[in-house]
């Protein structure tokens, strides 16, 4: 394959990319977790309009409800989402039809985001089952180690692009090397997936935009950014909006696929990638099914609920991944025009599932379930069983209409119970008989 410009590792990369603390002449921003403390707060009205008209029919939520609320958050919290580029081209699809051993047909397809080779672009990697018959439905997500890092498959090819250093998974001056295979495979278990009849795709996030702040001069932003006079307009697009568009250019490519069942894709995300898979959902309804893991402060959490992660400690450590217009509103939530039961209201009707962890407190996985709660009246209106729980449910015990939502016992991660939920979800959708 063709080397492609990365960016220079940044001085400030492994701090913002660990979330490590300030300076310690600089005080930590509070953290609470003693539930007593959260104080009461109120949460916009999904079913509101700005001019104060209640949504109570389809028509007026789609037609005047939903597109206020998407301007809500590409105005104060992800930025403006770019257009689709005029010129994505894809490389033609480098197959091995007996992959893992013959259980799969594996395609890696290079996506020219803007047509042209000396631009950015990012690899694909698909897995679909040998023994599919007609177009498969599928699951896509971003990864943070390159796409090598999924699975052992030697076939793969190792990412040549920056990340962050990490000598256990094998990653060097921020270069992977092959003992960086595989070293993800426990949060993507490619097996496990296809024998449920699923295909699996997935790309690098930083093949689309770097997970640092350099002033937004890697990645895809130098293209978007051309036509401007060098600053930043407070609703211009943060990281988690590029990552986002980068999904949707690999929806693009497997609209084309015809081993893939286009109209029954799964977008999952874990962690900021979960932000990421909610708000590629909200903007592009080709996700069929939208899938939140541990997304936390900026995904699923409510801003509103000062638990874990709030918006003082986000924007501090990681200062690229928002639009500038959310770092003023650090202890002023409740100013907000917008909180998070609103993002997962965007996906209505289709089906959206919200996962928490129980060690994960940082992502405060009660304001996790109460955002999905607080979406379901939405989903109600629009004709849909919402989510059926009235309280918070015990550990390991899913709850699921066409909002999904459960708890697991561990720690902040992607694990095989959680992938059979999603599978499960997706099998309940998608009236698949396995």
């Amino acid at each position: 394959m063709t080397p492609r410009r990365f960016p220079a590792a940044c001085p400030l990369a492994t701090a913002f990319l660990i979330g490590a603390s300030a300076p310690a002449a600089v005080a930590p921003p509070p953290t609470n977790y003693d539930e007593s403390k959260v104080s009461s707060y109120t949460l916009p009205d999904p079913l509101m309009c700005m001019d104060g008209t209640r949504v109570a029919d389809p028509a007026t939520w789609r037609g005047k409800r939903r597109p206020e609320i998407l301007e809500l958050f590409s105005k104060y919290e992800y930025g403006r989402m770019p257009a689709p580029p005029v010129g994505v081209r894809f490389d033609p699809p480098r197959i091995d039809p007996a992959a893992l051993g013959g259980k799969a047909i594996r395609k890696q397809i290079r996506i020219h985001f803007f047509g042209q080779s000396g631009e950015p672009s990012m690899d694909l990697l698909v897995y679909i089952p040998k023994n599919h018959v007609g177009p498969t439905p599928a699951f896509i997500g971003l990864n943070f180690y390159g796409n090598h890092s999924i699975h052992s498959d030697p076939g793969i090819d190792l990412n040549t692009n920056w990340m962050r250093d990490n000598k256990e998974f094998g990653v060097v001056n921020n270069r992977a090397t092959e003992t960086s295979r595989g070293v993800r495979s426990s949060r993507w278990p490619v097996e496990r997936i296809l024998a449920r009849g699923y295909a699996v795709a997935t790309a690098y996030y930083g093949d689309i935009a770097p997970d640092f702040f350099d002033d937004f001069k890697s990645g895809v932003f130098p293209v978007w950014q051309k036509s401007g006079d060098g600053t930043r307009a407070s609703d211009a697009p943060g990281a988690i909006t590029a990552w986002a568009w980068g999904l949707s250019r690999a929806m693009d490519y497997l609209q084309t696929d015809p081993d893939i069942d286009a109209k029954h894709i799964a977008v999952m995300g874990h962690s900021r990638l979960g932000k990421t898979a909610l708000w590629a959902g909200a903007n592009d309804e080709r996700f069929a099914i939208v899938i939140s893991n541990d997304s936390g402060c900026g995904g699923a959490d409510l801003h509103r609920r000062d638990f874990g992660e709030q918006i003082r400690h986000i924007t501090r450590a990681f200062p690229h991944w928002f639009c500038p217009a959310f770092s003023t509103y650090v202890d002023r939530e409740s100013e907000l025009p917008l909180d998070q039961h609103m993002l997962i209201a965007l996906m209505a009707p289709r089906p959206v599932y919200v996962a928490s962890a129980e060690q994960d407190r940082w992502a405060d996985p009660k304001g996790e379930f109460l955002a999905a709660k607080a979406a379901d009246p939405v989903y109600r209106m629009l004709g849909t069983d919402g989510l059926p729980a009235t309280e918070m449910p015990a550990i390991n015990a899913p709850v699921a209409g066409t909002i999904g939502y459960h708890i697991r016992d561990g720690k902040h991660d992607v694990t095989d119970y959680d992938w059979d939920r999603y599978m499960d979800f997706a099998d309940r959708h998608w009236h698949q008989n396995r």
